[in-house]
């Protein structure tokens, strides 16, 4: 990987370290600025993700950056702007919207050079939302995960293309390796799951909440032909104990809950991933880009997306995958029924092709280089 001018110091601002996306996506560019010889800091109130951003080379820096208080948010604008003095951070990349406002601010102040990624499809449910929102289009650079937020951008904000760069999210293909996940990983899950032997699985790998879709996905189980399959929902439930409630209540009023099973947060997506026949992405709203969708095609497993936001342009109808109607649960079990009917063969083709694409498109290796393009860009 090419250096850094300099060695530049780039700080990463986000509301926490937790699981998800945008996290393992900070982890990830820690690991490029430090490889290309630059001082990589992150600035978060912490979380499960601390000891992996220094593992890869990062420095942490604790500040109270998921408040959305104005106050807050103003107080942290000058505790960046002293620490982008004292470290001489060149680059501020903001990934969330509260921390972005006061990353804006410092970056004003301080001359430091402002790149933002726009990682979802903000609601503008209420008055004066958008404005908060623009924050994310307001960067130097303003990197969109897909081609359908660059449009988005383009609509909702007016960005020139100019300023708006497209990198999607990518994925490791060493670790999202079918070859390197030996059988007892996937059979422990099994086990621990209590999936029947021989029992076809569908799987969502995704957060519990309503736009995820677990709904539709449990809908369409109950109207396949086939009364064998489970349905696996490995994602957390992150405190929505009442909406796991009704999923459950919505299993057994549709005589499917004996097949149902939630999972709850897995640590070894691979593994997870390889005792799928078919991965499903359900959600209700578009997404920005999906990376459960690339994880599971990685992992050569038949994906079926809803035929929206980021997943319409990472599964090619027919060929990598099937797209559905976003919410049709009639659909998306024909979907399914066609996928557990096919021949072991044909499935196996579909997810090689599937993985084919991801190594040509969608790697983490991609993500970073694209990423570090756009850094140097700013310091030339």
């Amino acid at each position: 990987m090419s250096v850094l001018p300099l060695g530049a110091a780039v700080l990463q601002v986000l509301p926490s370290l937790d699981i998800g996306g945008v996290e393992r996506g900070t982890v990830e560019m820690v690991e490029a600025i430090a490889d290309a010889g630059g001082t990589a800091l992150v600035a978060s109130e912490g979380g499960r993700l601390l000891a992996a951003v220094e593992r890869a080379g990062g420095r942490h820096i604790r500040l109270p950056l998921a408040s959305k208080n104005p106050a807050t948010i103003w107080r942290n604008a000058g505790r960046l702007g002293r620490l982008v003095r004292t470290e001489g951070v060149a680059i501020i990349h903001a990934r969330s919207r509260a921390p972005a406002w006061s990353a804006l601010l410092a970056a004003r102040r301080t001359g430091a050079r402002f790149v933002t990624t726009y990682h979802g499809i903000y609601n503008e449910n209420v008055p004066g939302k958008r404005r908060y929102n623009a924050v994310m289009a307001s960067g130097d650079r303003v990197i969109a995960i897909s081609g359908f937020v660059a449009a988005l951008l383009a609509a909702r904000h007016a960005v020139a293309p100019s300023r708006i760069r497209v990198i999607p999210r990518g994925v490791d293909p060493a670790l999202f390796d079918p070859g390197r996940i030996a059988g007892p990983q996937a059979a422990r899950l099994a086990a621990a799951w209590q999936v029947p032997e021989d029992a076809p699985v569908v799987m969502l790998p995704a957060r519990l909440t309503r736009w995820k879709g677990a709904s539709v996905l449990i809908d369409a189980i109950a109207r396949l032909s086939r009364t064998d399959a489970c349905c696996v929902l490995v994602g957390a439930a992150q405190g929505r104990e009442r909406f796991v409630s009704r999923l459950q209540a919505q299993a057994q009023a549709l005589g499917v809950a004996g097949r149902l099973r939630l999972a709850g947060h897995c640590d070894d997506m691979p593994a997870a991933l390889a005792l799928a026949d078919v991965v499903v992405s359900a959600s209700l709203e578009p997404e920005g880009f999906g990376r459960a969708v690339i994880e599971a095609q990685a992992m050569e497993r038949l994906v079926i997306a809803t035929d929206h936001g980021g997943a319409a342009e990472t599964v090619e109808h027919g060929v990598t995958g099937w797209r559905v109607p976003p919410g049709d649960a009639g659909a998306l079990a024909a979907a399914l029924d066609r996928a557990l009917s096919m021949q072991p063969a044909d499935r196996r083709a579909m997810g090689a092709r599937a993985r084919a694409a991801v190594l040509a498109h969608y790697t983490t290796a991609a993500m970073q280089a694209a990423t570090l393009d756009v850094y140097r860009e700013l310091l030339a």
